[in-house]
């Protein structure tokens, strides 16, 4: 893969429509591996600044899946860490209050 390359990930939402997503970063919090999600433009679904954050299941040589983080507790770490990361990156803080 090319260094300017985009990594991206389709989503398929609850209701079956797809969104393209850019790949942030994968990141490590208390023994588990997560991943941060930046919707595309996508004509469907339009949603400025919004991050997807989700547990990270890496399969060795399949493909990896994801999972929803479910507790608030849980998204509440993930989202603090992410966003220390994203300090770290100079992008500023990433308002996450909108996910669910």
């Amino acid at each position: 893969m090319n260094e300017n390359e985009v990594l991206t990930v389709t989503l398929t939402l609850e209701n079956n429509e797809e969104l393209e997503c850019e790949v942030i970063t994968i990141f490590e919090v208390q023994e588990q591996q997560y991943i941060a999600l930046y919707p595309l433009f996508n004509e469907v679904f339009d949603e400025d600044g919004q991050v997807y954050l989700y547990r990270f299941i890496d399969r060795g040589d399949a493909e990896p899946d994801l999972e929803n983080i479910e507790s608030d507790e849980e998204f509440e770490v993930v989202s603090d860490a992410f966003n220390a990361w994203a300090d770290a990156q100079d992008f500023g803080d990433i308002d996450l209050d909108d996910m669910d």
